[in-house]
């Protein structure tokens, strides 16, 4: 029997059947993904398999570098095909990791490819893929469409000048929509020459003299507009935690004034200043009815050697953790519900040891305000939690503590153009799990329910509750 089956990750029949006729055929809404909509709309092929499969991808640098393969052979000048040659050796060292598991599915559903990359057959495997990646189906546009995506929303600053796309929104032959999303971490950086640049650059695009938190509120609310007219519904920020600190409005705007004169904040009051600024584009977003995504909990960049040599997102990050997370959370959304600037949001969790706090947290906000079910989400396993037992363990927590049948469900949080086989690693594993609570008589085997709770979270509660 092949690796890649419609068996794989599934061991009860219930999981099967549900797997095989309801989540397989669902077609795919990536709402958080680190695409580049310039590659998408140049649709250029790629040179081949390295090109596409190991630029760019620290997921696979890790693997590398744990392997013992030199740098030179991940992020150096070494050739296309020694890089691929050294990715095939450790794929053999990745039993018990994702990556054995992304690899294959990737091979076998994009190339038709059903070996087992190795030592041995690396050459093989490389050339079978470099010929067809000539093919016009293995250019960006028709590998997404392939992998049956309706929407991408891709991450963007908020004073990126969004002109791919709008070229790409123009493109009336594409089968699929790609959408900004608006990620302001610029906003909340704690160097004051980093944050005076965005400030002026910021002040520069709205033609806006930015003297103020009221100036910079309305400079803020000139961009999420813009925002808004090219697409985007949706925000997203990555904290390294969340430590909501209040205050009155009047000291709020002395420290503002403080980091604009190019005074570094001391931790109490850059936690007082971000906590009102996270509150402002709260209330920005509810207006429009978009979705908040928090990402928190990665501490980044640790190898500050390698940094140096390298740059950021290079593969040298780690879950962290945080005192008094269960306290800062609860207020936080509490302060935003009121003032009635609570918009939907969606929270991830880095650190799986507070699925349950997350979980719990999230029940604590619920309302039909937005006209959407469990409008405050639960997010999907995320990075670190990419695997069986991070996805395992994130939708038992929300299905213990909330209602897994409203989960919005998986996203990719990928740079890579054949990454979405990630969706289909996560039905498998829905399934499973569902598929087992009716083996072993813990639910109903009621087909409507299951078939409806399946093609929800596969798709449909995504569509629904982002509107795009």
């Amino acid at each position: 029997m092949r690796f890649i089956n419609d068996r794989f990750m599934i061991t009860n029949e219930p999981g099967l059947e549900l797997y095989q006729q309801v989540a397989k055929h669902q077609p795919i809404i990536d709402y958080h993904c680190h695409l580049d909509a310039k590659e998408i709309y140049e649709n250029k092929t790629f040179d081949n398999i390295t090109q596409l499969w190991l630029a760019g991808d620290h997921y696979k640098w890790r693997a590398m570098r744990a392997n013992g393969v030199s740098e030179a052979l991940i992020t150096g000048d070494a050739s296309d095909e020694e890089k691929f040659q050294a990715w095939a050796q450790t794929v053999e060292s990745c039993f018990g990791n994702p990556l054995y598991h992304w690899t294959h599915l990737e091979l076998n559903f994009y190339f038709a490819c059903d070996k087992m990359l190795d030592s041995h057959n690396w050459r093989e495997v490389m050339e079978t893929c470099n010929r067809r990646l000539q093919e016009d189906e293995f250019k960006p546009q028709a590998l997404i469409s392939r992998s049956g995506v309706e929407v991408i929303c891709t991450t963007d600053s908020p004073l990126d000048s969004l002109h791919y796309h709008r070229l790409l929104a123009n493109d009336n032959t594409l089968t699929f929509r790609v959408l900004p999303t608006f990620r302001p971490d610029e906003m909340f950086d704690e160097n004051p020459a980093t944050w005076s640049a965005f400030i002026a650059k910021l002040a520069e695009l709205t033609d806006k003299q930015i003297s103020s938190l009221d100036d910079f509120e309305a400079a803020i609310a000139r961009r999420i507009d813009f925002f808004h007219e090219v697409g985007c519904r949706i925000s997203d920020h990555g904290p390294l935690d969340i430590n909501y600190v209040p205050a009155e409005k009047a000291q709020v705007a002395s420290l503002f004034a403080n980091k604009l004169n190019g005074d570094t904040l001391s931790v109490n009051d850059h936690a007082i200043l971000s906590s009102a600024m996270f509150i402002l584009l709260a209330k920005q977003y509810k207006k429009r009815r978009w979705a908040m995504q928090i990402h928190f909990g990665a501490i980044r960049n640790n190898n500050s050697k390698m940094r140096e040599a390298l740059g950021i997102n290079t593969g040298f990050d780690s879950i962290n953790d945080q005192v008094n997370l269960a306290s800062s959370l609860n207020r936080l959304l509490d302060a935003m519900a009121q003032q009635n600037a609570l918009p939907k949001t969606i929270l991830y969790n880095l650190n799986p040891i507070y699925n349950d706090i997350v979980a719990t947290t999230v029940a604590n906000f619920q309302s039909a305000d937005e006209g959407v079910k469990s409008p405050i989400q639960f997010g999907s396993g995320w990075w670190f939690n990419d695997t069986r037992r991070g996805m395992e363990s994130q939708l038992n927590s929300l299905a213990d503590q909330g209602l897994l049948m409203n989960f919005v469900g998986m996203l990719t949080d990928s740079r890579s153009l054949v990454s979405y086989t990630r969706h289909d690693y996560f039905r498998r594993i829905l399934c499973n799990l569902i598929g087992g609570w009716v083996e072993r008589g813990e639910v109903p085997d009621n087909k409507d329910i299951l078939t409806r709770m399946i093609k929800n979270i596969c798709h449909d509660n995504a569509e629904n509750y982002f509107k795009f």
